[in-house]
This record gives C-alpha cells, structure tokens and sequence, in this order.
C-alpha cells in the first residue's frame, strides 16, 4: 500500500530550490510576560523567546516580524515569508505509487554514477567514491552497495513506498537497490557480490578530483568501536577499527565481521542522534548469486529460518532487522566534510543508549544524574526540571517505534472538592497506539485540574511511570500485568501489547522464574513500591559539618553535591562512576534513589555524609562509567558496592511556605503555634498529642513557649520525620536541662494516626496542624472519628488550608519562568502538589460539625491569617471540646489496651534513634 503524499515543510520547500545558500539567524531576546501582579513589589518575570532572519545571498534576506517560543517555529515562519516572497509553489516530489517509486530509483542509481554529478555535488556518496578511485586493480571505482544506504535518505524513502517493510529491513533495501541497479543505465553489478560501479571509466577530472581531496596521509586511523554479539550470553566488547585513507572504511569491519568482503557489510539506520554517523554494521548473508537474495528472503521469512540469526540486542536499538554479529561504530561522509568523520564509541556509548530507550532514560540523562536520579512520582511546574512528561513520554514512544501518543483534555464537571461557582476543570486521558495504528493502552483519570497542561502532563507523567513499572517486571505472568480495565485507570490490549514489545521482552526478559528481581541489560530490577520501600533509610558515616538545625523536610527542594565511586571487594579498588556539583530535586516526590533522599534528610545544610548501597543496576553503572566502562564491564553483583558522599548544600521551603511568608508576619506557621499556645495556657493542658506530628515542627516550637505542659507527645507514619524531630527535640531540651528550667517528658510513637493506641487515651490537648489535606478525604474523616471516639482528647484543634484564600496567595507569587502564562480566570491550584483536597469554609465547616454531632463534642470556627471577613482566614482552624460524659458511659479501662505503637524515642532517658 503506497504511503501519503507528504506535505514539505517551508524549510524543506527553501532548501529544496536554495540548498546550503539559505543561512538561518536565530536570535534569542527576553521579553515580558503579560498578566504579572499590578503593584507588586517584587521583580516581574519574563519569558525567552526568538526571532528569525533568513539570508539567501543574492535573492533575498526576510525577518520573522514577530517572536516564537520555541527556534524551530521561528524557523519555518522565516522560511513561509520568504516562500510567499518569491511566490515559490510548494510540490512534493515524492511518488505516489510503488511503480512510480521504482522507475525513479532506477533514474536516482543512474544518477549517482555520473560526472555531472561527481565532481561537483556535496552528496555524501562523493566521500566513497574519492576513495574508489585512488585504489588499484579490481576494486577501482567500485563502492558497496550499502554504501548508498548509509547516504541516501531519498533511495530509503522511495524503498519504503515499494515495499513499507523495507523501513525495518535493511537487507529487503539491499536487495531492492541490487534489482534496481540492473535496470540503471551505466551502473554495473556483479551476481557474484555486492558492490556496484559506472560501466563507463571517470573522467580524468574526476579522478584528479578525486586525489585533491586525499590529503596523502598513510598512517591508518584508529576508530572505537563496540561488538555486540548475536548470542544473547555472549556480553558485548571493544574492538578496534584501523581505516586508512586509500581504503574503504568497510574493509576492517568486514575483517571484525568475518564477512567475505567490504560489499558484504551491511548498515543501519543512524543511531541515537540523528546528526552522528554512528550505525550498526553487520555481515550479508552468503548466497551463491546475489539474484538468489529476494527468492531467500521470502521462503525465510515463510519458515521462520532467519529468527534464529537476528541480533536481538542490534535490532532492538535501531529499530531495524540486524542479523548475525554487528559492530557499533560511528564512521561515515557527510554533506558538511569531504573527509571522513570518525568518532569513538565505547561500551558506555552502547549502554547510555540502551538507556535512551527505557521510559525514565532520557530524564536521567537529562539530569546528568544516571545513578541518582529518578522519574518523580508527581509533577508540579514550579518544581519540575527538565524535559516534560509530555515530551518525555513522546520521546519514549519514537524510540519503541510506536506512534505519538494522543492526548484528548477536556472540560469536566465539577467534582464537588470546589465551590459550585469555580468554572469547570480538565481531565486528559492518554492512548498508544502501535505504528499500524492499533491501540495498545489507554489512560484515563477521574482526577482534574485547573490548567489544560497541568492534567496533559499529569496525565503523560501517570502513563510514563507505568510504563517504567512494566519494564521493571516484564516476566510478571500476563494475567496478572494485562487486567481489564483496573482501579487505576490503565487499560491494557495484551495482544497488540506483547507484539509491539516483543523484543523488548527477548532484550531484557529473563528466561529462568522464580525471582521477582530481573537481572536484564539495565540490572536488576524491583516493582516493590511499598511504603517500606519508600521509607527505606541510609546508614550514615563519616558524617561532617556543624549541625546548621537547616534541614530538608517535605516538599522543600533540596541542592546537594554528591559523588558515587564502585568499590570492588576483592581487590579493594575505588571507581569514579559519578559526580555532581549541584544537584536539585524536590524532598518527597521520588525524584531520587530512596537511600539518596533518607542520607540528605538527615543532614543539615553544610553537612556532608557518606552511604553504602548495593549494586542493583550494573548496566546503569556501566552507563555512567564512561571510560571505566570496559574495565567495569565484566563486574559480578555481589562482588562490590556503589559508595556515596554526599553534601547538602542549601534548601529552600516549600513553595506553599514562601508564599506565606511573604504574606505574614509572623508566618502562619507560626500563628498556629501562637494559636496552640493560647489554647494550651487557658485549659491549663499538662499533656499534649500532636497527631501527624512530621519532623516535630510543632513540638520543638511549643519549648520556646511557657507553657503548663508536662509530657508531650508526637505520631507520625513516618520514620525519617521522626528521626528529625529525635534529633531537634534531643537538643533543645538538653540545653533546657543545661539551663535548669522546665524540662516536660517527651515521646514519639511510630504510627497510624487511623489507629488507635490506649497510651495516648484522655490528653487534655490534641492537636492536627496542616495534616488532614495530604490523605484521601475518606481518610480524613476516618481520623477525626477514630480520635474522637477512641482517643477522646478533652480539645482537639484541627487545622487545613482555606481554598478561597488561594488566590490571594497566588497572585502575590512570582510567575515560574518556563510556565505559560496563568489564566486569570478559572479555579486556583492547590497549595501544595501533595494536598489531596482543599477545603472550602462551608466544607470545613460540615465536615467538623458532623463529627462533633457524632461524637459528644462542640465544636467552633476560627483560623489564622487574614481575618474572619471575606474570603476568610488563610488556615482556617476547628477546635472540638469534649462536652460532659452522660451516664452511663464510661473512660477507658485496663482491660482496653491496645498498643500498636512502636516507641521511636523518649526524654527522659532518650538517644536518637538510628536508621
């Protein structure tokens, strides 16, 4: 079936009529972005944008009369001026039919092999035949066949609309120019092999030419290149490519390959980008007549015969058939030098590109950061770094061959978390399709957003960690990964799926069962996403600095310095994997390798530390090795360990927290301790509760306070918080007992607010500060029933963001730079990416009021920030007071306890718990 018409581009219509003569001037100029804060006292944001000129010397110079964000569309908009100028008719020169594609592959063959065109064209092909023509003997003028298809885009393209496989085959290409080359006239080839000549003899121009261009050097140059073995157990190696300069480059790779001659030597498409030369090279198969290849071709491919010869590692990463043993090298002529172009390709080269291809490679690398760096589990603009998951996830699909995803947001309703008078919100949902155009996933979510790019990128972020899930599993059984469509939105066709990546799953599937660990071209791999996984801590050494009381805490962002070096057990030795001077992530959204974020998270700024962790990933080290690779290349697992040090070099607070402090004075979170403090001197409280206490922000401020406190308490589900608030909790009150002042008794207990423990029954004062809008709305009312019925405080005070003071925060903060511009009208985001809703006062207000009605308690309105008028307090607060017990009910008794909670730390008598 011939392919469509292809519409050119304007840049291709220019250099279609001006070639190399149409120069482009891309300048970039800042301006500012409309819509900033009127008034504000702070610098306005501004934008990068750019604006083209296009020179064709002696026809005509034009300029973009407007800027583009991005230069490519500057580009094309310079090109259409021009076009529209000069009155040029834009055509497709592409045939339409597959007898129209063959007559002019015939006329293009015929055409390479003339003088008109050699002397003068900058066609790359010029390179090989300058080369032919400075040899002796046989082998004078004549060049391999796949030497056109390593040059020619236009003999591919017109190959594909004969026979659309010849797109994957470049052995099917080999044999459609070998045919075509019969029918040229002045072209000869032989039966016997694969090279091809002029029948007529060059010109003696052509031939003086052709000695001009060769700079006499006789010295051989030596090329890097990587072995990629067709045997799956065989690893792949170094080898070393001698190219001299009156030989053609095939002629070594030929002897690397064991093939019969240079002609024998077939290549790929480019790898990895698209301006290197880099290609797999690999042998043709023998056949006693050259015309005998299309006849073998098909009955193989009828039997099957060939699968047991492809080079599935090859062929995987270029996305073409490669049979036999290839050489991975980068050696080639371009348009932009008459001489050859070499460079080295090492085995890191190979695995970075092994790399490429995974869904969180090109992030990795886009980081620099192989071995630390981490697709992060959310996505917010004011913290997201690099390419988009928009970009990541289509980037993804180019490099599995499968079409661009398609994304469709829409308007959604109202999903009742919003006022009713807040307009509409959008839902993205994601599908991938295969090349043929048949749909292999779908993604759809019942959650929405205010901005139509934050729920496209939500959405492609989603589908990029699941598809990074599945390539860190692929030997789950198929009924288990392929469920109809699932709680999580994902519906998956497990037919389409498995054809699309079946050889991915031949690359890196594991053949033996029996461990959920796969040991794969990208190591070791685990889908154990568990809380205990996340929650997995670095034992620390060598821990240096004063202690600044500066710590990472949740949802700031972290800029650390760090080094990885792979020490080898046996022989005591110490490489230098990685090393990053400044490095940023956010603490919390799993942008990082767990033990990397637990080390930083117990560091002050202007600390540093070092951690041991296993080696997990061994092809991933060998990416990041460089030219340590091949000494590395041959390293078992078990026989060393990846050691890290570690700095933290600042932190920055959470964006929801600079927004409160521009606003308030003093901050709000410092209003709420203010708020507690009155509640706690006027109950003349002696015991406290801080439920979700965190890294005991609440409590380490409550010892600045005079207070009637006697014990005070803090529960949190999570061990690295706790671990901080051991740490500040340790040192105030050591100097409080240096000083001889009050010193209160102090416990932290490891656990689910949601469950309930009879050692924290009947405290005067429990408190929840800016915790309930980081869990499910479920959650948050199983919380205030479980702490109102079995807990039973005698006050418990309850604070959560007030979504109708959001927009006041908002306005007041900077623009992000690389984001569009905000609408202004349409509902404000939340405060924090991790707030699973916000409330509403009335929201608040029912919510509180039905669980004090429950439960025998009262329950009043208040809040900090702002005032109670419109649109009311920043952080709006409900304090619950228990009312007097009727008879009959009764307090708790011994027979009722129930301890499920694990004691972390205790003053006094207390030591800092250790990871």
């Amino acid at each position: 079936m011939p392919t469509a018409t292809a519409t050119p581009t304007p840049k291709a219509v220019i250099h279609q009529r001006y070639g190399a003569k149409a120069v482009y001037r891309v300048d970039e100029v800042r301006e500012a972005v409309d819509g900033v804060c009127p008034g504000l006292a702070l610098p306005q944001s501004t934008r990068c944008v750019y604006r083209c000129q296009l020179d064709i010397p002696g026809v005509l110079s034009v300029s973009t009369p407007g800027t583009f964000v991005r230069k490519k569309d500057a580009e094309q908009a310079a090109a259409q001026i021009a076009i529209e100028k000069l009155g040029i008719q834009p055509t497709s020169n592409i045939p339409n039919t597959p007898e129209e594609a063959w007559e002019e592959l015939i006329s293009r063959i015929s055409y390479f092999f003339t003088d008109e065109n050699f002397p003068t064209s900058s066609h790359p092909l010029v390179g090989h035949l300058s080369v032919t023509l400075r040899r002796t003997g046989d082998f004078l003028g004549k060049i391999p066949i796949s030497a056109i298809i390593a040059c020619d885009v236009k003999v591919h393209t017109l190959c594909k609309i004969i026979d659309p496989k010849a797109e994957f085959d470049p052995l099917l290409v080999l044999s459609m120019i070998y045919n075509a080359a019969k029918q040229s006239p002045g072209v000869s080839v032989s039966n016997r092999n694969f090279w091809i000549q002029s029948q007529r003899p060059y010109s003696p121009e052509a031939v003086d030419l052709a000695l001009q261009c060769w700079s006499g050097i006789s010295d051989p140059i030596r090329v890097e290149a990587v072995l990629i073995p067709c045997a799956m157990e065989d690893g792949p190696k170094m080898v070393s490519l001698n190219i001299s300069e009156n030989e053609h480059y095939m002629g070594d790779i030929a002897l690397k390959l064991s093939a019969t001659d240079p002609s024998h030597v077939l290549v790929s498409r480019t790898v990895d980008k698209a301006s290197s030369e880099m290609r797999f090279y690999f042998p043709a198969p023998d056949v006693q007549f050259v015309s005998d290849l299309s006849k073998q071709l098909v009955d193989d491919r009828e039997n099957r015969n060939m699968n047991c010869i492809i080079n599935k590692r090859a062929s995987y990463i270029s996305g073409q058939t490669i049979y036999g043993d290839a050489v991975l090298a980068n050696v080639g002529y371009t348009r932009r030098d008459t001489e050859l172009q070499t460079d080295h390709v090492n085995l890191c080269t190979y695995y970075r590109i092994l790399l490429r291809k995974l869904p969180d490679g090109i992030y990795k690398i886009s980081k620099d950061s192989i071995l630390v760096a981490e697709l992060p589990c959310v996505y917010a603009r004011t913290s997201w770094k690099g390419p988009s998951p928009r970009d990541l996830l289509c980037s993804f699909c180019r490099l599995q061959r499968l079409s661009e995803p398609y994304f469709a947001a829409n308007r959604c309703a109202n999903d009742g978390r919003i006022a009713k008078e807040n307009p509409d919100m959008f839902k993205c949902s994601v599908k991938i399709y295969s090349k043929k155009r048949d749909l292999l996933l779908e993604y759809s979510t019942d959650y929405s957003w205010s901005k139509e790019t934050d729920a496209i990128q939500n959405s492609a972020l989603k589908v990029l960690i699941w598809f990074n899930r599945y390539f860190k599993q692929l030997n789950t059984p198929v009924e288990k990964l392929y469920l109809p469509k699932s709680t999580d939105g994902f519906t998956i066709y497990p037919n389409i799926f498995l054809q699309e990546f079946a050889m991915c799953l031949s690359v890196y599937g594991k053949t033996s069962g029996g461990d959920s660990r796969t040991c794969s071209a990208v190591g070791y791999f685990s889908m154990d996403t568990s809380y205990q996984q996340l929650e997995s801590s670095a034992f620390l050494t060598d821990i240096d600095g004063q202690d600044s009381g500066v710590f990472p805490s949740h949802g700031s962002l972290a800029c650390i310095s760090y080094s990885v070096h792979l020490f080898m057990k046996d022989s005591r030795k110490r490489y230098l994997l990685e090393v990053n001077n400044e490095f940023e992530f956010e603490i919390g959204a799993g942008a990082v390798r767990n033990q990397l974020e637990s080390c930083a998270t117990q560091l002050s700024v202007n600390q540093s530390a070092c951690f041991v962790d296993q080696l997990s990933d061994r092809d991933l080290s060998l990416a990041a090795a460089c030219e340590l690779s091949l000494d590395l290349s041959k390293i078992c697992r078990d026989s060393c360990v990846l050691e890290f040090s570690v700095k933290v070099l600042q932190v920055t607070e959470p964006l929801e927290d600079r927004m409160e402090k521009a606003l308030f004075n003093p901050p709000l979170s410092k209003q709420r301790v203010e708020f507690a403090v009155r509640h706690i001197n006027q109950l003349h409280a002696t015991t406290l509760v801080d439920f979700g206490c965190g890294s005991g922000s609440l409590l380490d401020s409550l010892l600045e306070h005079p207070t009637t406190l006697e014990k005070i308490v803090g529960v949190d589900i999570s061990r690295k918080g706790l671990t901080r608030a051991a740490k500040s909790l340790h040192q105030k009150l050591s100097k409080k007992l240096l000083l001889q002042t009050s010193v209160p008794t102090a416990v932290l207990y490891h656990g689910s607010v949601t469950d309930f423990d009879s050692r924290l029954y009947g405290f005067d004062i429990g408190t929840c500060l800016e915790v309930i809008e980081h869990v499910e709305e479920d959650q948050a009312s199983l919380f205030g029933n479980v702490v109102l019925s079995s807990f039973c405080p005698a006050v418990l005070i309850v604070s959560t963001p007030n979504y109708e003071y959001n927009p006041i925060l908002q306005r007041s903060a900077l623009p992000n730079k690389e984001e569009e511009q905000e609408q202004d009208a349409g509902p404000c985001k939340f405060r924090n990416h991790d707030h699973k809703f916000e409330w509403t006062r009335s929201q608040f207000q029912r919510w509180a009021t039905r669980l004090a009605a429950s439960h025998n308690y009262s329950v009043e309105f208040s809040g900090v920030g702002g005032s109670s008028d419109e649109p009311g307090y920043a952080s709006q607060i409900a304090v619950f007071r228990r009312m007097a017990r009727n008879q009959g009910e009764s307090s708790l008794n011994e027979d009722d306890s129930h301890q499920p909670y694990e004691v972390l730390w205790e003053w006094p008598n207390a030591s800092i718990p250790s990871h």
